[in-house]
C-alpha cells in the first residue's frame, strides 16, 4: 500500500509540476532561468506516501505582482545572457530579497520569465495566469507608486487590468512600497490582524480603490467564481490595459474559461469571445448591463456588452437564480429560452413607454429611451430569464419568482410588400391564397437607456417564492 501511494502521488507530483506551474522559474540560489524538468528533478526526491500530500506544500514559489515601467524591463533574451541592467533590473533584485525572505527556492516575474518570440509559449502563459498567480506561495506585490497605505487608492496598480486577477487569485500575498518596505506587520495581507473596531487600514484601502468587497479580497478565488458575473464585470470595469484585447484576455481566470489569443482582433471581437465563452455557465446576470453595444458584426447580437464598464451600476440590480439559462450564440443572433408574458402599451411618448402585464394588471414596467420611430400596431412582451423548469417526471411546469428579472421585447408589424398572387392556373396541385397586408417580425429586444435587464416584483407575492405557470409560456427567441 505506501508504494502504491507512493507513486501516485509521483504521478500528481509530475502531472502538478508539468501542467499547473509557470514554464519556467528562477532559481533563487544563482538567478538562473529553469524548465520544469529542473524543477520537478529538484523537489521529486521529496515525494512521499503521505495520504494527504499536495504537491503545492512541497513546490513553493513567489510570484510579483507590479506595473511595468514605461521601459527598462528586463526580457528573457536578457535574462537568459545575464546582462540585466537598469531601473528593472533593480526592481527584480527587491523582488528576490523579499522572496528570499519567505524561505522559496524559486520567483518567477512575468517581465523575463516567458519568451514572448514564441506564440505558443505566450498562448500558454496568458490562458494560465491566473492559476500560476493562484499555486504561488507568495504574491508579493510593489507599489511603486506608494509610500504609505493611504497613497494606494492613488496607485495605478490597483487600476491596471492585469492586476485584477493578481490581486484575487493568490492564497497569500504581501504588499511593498516604493522603497520596497512592507506596508503591514503581517505576513499575509488577505489574512490581517483586525484594528480595534474589526477592520484592517490595507484592506479598506483596497476596497475604496478597487470597488471589491472585503469579504472577496480575503478570500482565495474559489469564492470569486460563486459571485454574479455582472458584479465580477463591475469590479473590472474602467481597468486599463496596453493592448486593447487584454481587457478580455485578463479576465480570463476571473470567469473560468479560456479563449484562444489573437493580438490583432480588436477590443470589442475579443470582449465578445469572452462574453460567449461566459454564457456557457448560464449565469443570466450577464445580461444585466447598459449603455452602448459593440457592432453587430463583431457580436451578431444586440445582447451582448461592449465592456466590462457595461455592468457598472448595474450589479445593485439583485435577483436570484437556481437554474442556468441556455444561451447560444449563432447566425441568427443570441438564441435563448424565455417564459414570455405579454405586455399591453397604456402609455407612450418619444421618450418613454408604460406598458402593463396583461396576466397581472397592476405590475406596469416604464421604458425609457428614443421611441419616435416606433410603429403603430407594435406588440410587447416580459421574458424572464430567471425562471425554474420544475418536473415530476411525468409533467414539467415553470416556475416563477416573486421577484423575477427580464428583458423587456417588441414585435414590429412589416408591409408584405414583394409577395406576387398567383392564379391557380398558373400550378397545379397548389392550394395558393392572399399574403396579409401586414406581418410582425419575431420578438426583438427593445433598444432603451436602461439597463437590459428589468426587475419587477409581482404583487402579493415574496419575492423569494414561486408560483408556477404551464410550459407553454416558455418560448426560445434569437435577440
Amino acid at each position: 500500500m505506501p508504494t502504491d501511494l507512493k507513486e501516485h502521488n509521483l504521478d500528481k507530483f509530475d502531472n502538478y509540476v508539468m501542467n499547473d506551474i509557470p514554464i519556467r522559474l528562477i532559481r533563487l540560489s544563482d538567478m538562473r532561468l529553469v524548465g520544469r524538468n529542473e524543477v520537478r528533478n529538484t523537489f521529486r526526491g521529496s515525494v512521499d506516501a503521505d495520504m494527504y500530500f499536495y504537491p503545492s506544500e512541497l513546490v513553493k514559489y513567489a510570484i510579483l505582482s507590479h506595473r511595468w515601467l514605461d521601459e527598462g524591463e528586463p526580457t528573457y533574451e536578457e535574462m537568459m545572457a545575464g546582462r540585466t541592467a537598469g531601473p528593472g533590473r533593480e526592481k527584480l533584485e527587491g523582488f528576490w530579497r523579499k522572496a528570499r525572505e519567505y524561505n522559496v527556492e524559486f520567483a518567477w516575474s512575468d517581465t523575463c520569465c516567458i519568451d514572448k518570440s514564441s506564440s505558443t509559449e505566450l498562448d500558454e502563459s496568458i490562458r494560465s495566469m491566473f492559476w500560476w498567480y493562484e499555486n504561488s506561495y507568495i504574491c508579493i506585490v510593489h507599489l511603486a507608486q506608494s509610500k504609505t497605505i493611504e497613497d494606494i487608492t492613488n496607485d495605478e496598480w490597483t487600476k491596471r487590468g492585469w492586476t485584477f486577477q493578481e490581486l484575487l487569485a493568490p492564497h497569500k500575498i504581501k504588499f511593498f512600497n516604493k522603497h520596497w518596505m512592507p506596508m503591514t506587520d503581517d505576513l499575509n495581507d488577505k489574512a490581517p490582524r483586525t484594528e480595534p473596531d474589526g477592520s484592517s487600514s490595507i484592506l479598506r484601502a483596497l476596497g475604496t480603490a478597487t470597488g471589491i468587497p472585503r469579504d472577496v479580497l480575503t478570500s482565495d478565488h474559489g469564492c470569486i467564481h460563486w459571485r454574479r458575473v455582472d458584479e465580477r464585470m463591475a469590479w473590472a470595469a474602467g481597468r486599463k490595459t496596453t493592448r486593447v484585447e487584454d481587457a478580455a484576455y485578463s479576465l480570463m481566470g476571473i470567469f473560468h474559461v479560456s479563449l484562444q489569443i489573437a493580438y490583432g482582433e480588436g477590443r470589442d471581437r475579443a470582449f465578445c469571445r469572452l462574453i460567449e465563452a461566459i454564457m456557457q455557465a448560464g449565469d443570466p446576470s450577464i445580461l444585466n448591463w447598459r449603455g452602448e453595444m459593440p457592432a453587430l458584426h463583431n457580436s451578431g447580437s444586440r445582447a451582448f456588452p461592449r465592456s466590462p464598464s457595461s455592468f457598472l451600476g448595474c450589479e445593485d440590480q439583485k435577483f436570484d437564480f437556481h437554474q442556468p439559462l441556455e444561451m447560444t450564440k449563432t447566425s441568427l443572433g443570441l438564441r435563448i429560452p424565455l417564459v414570455i408574458l405579454p405586455l399591453r402599451l397604456t402609455s407612450c411618448s418619444a421618450n418613454r413607454l408604460v406598458l402593463q402585464c396583461s396576466f397581472y394588471p397592476d405590475l406596469s414596467i416604464t421604458v425609457s429611451g428614443d421611441f419616435s420611430c416606433h410603429l403603430d400596431g407594435c406588440q410587447y412582451a416580459f421574458g424572464i430569464v430567471n425562471y425554474s423548469i420544475i418536473g415530476d417526471g411525468t409533467c414539467e411546469v415553470l416556475g416563477i419568482r416573486g421577484r423575477s428579472a427580464g428583458m423587456v421585447l417588441f414585435r414590429e408589424p412589416t408591409n408584405s410588400y414583394g409577395y406576387q398572387t398567383l392564379s391557380s392556373t398558373d400550378t397545379s396541385g397548389l392550394n395558393f391564397t392572399s399574403p396579409p397586408k401586414l406581418t410582425l417580425s419575431g420578438l426583438k429586444l427593445l433598444d432603451s437607456d436602461d439597463r437590459r435587464l428589468t426587475v419587477v416584483d409581482f404583487p402579493n407575492r415574496r419575492s423569494r417564492s414561486y408560483f408556477c405557470i404551464h410550459r407553454e409560456y416558455l418560448q426560445t427567441i434569437y435577440i
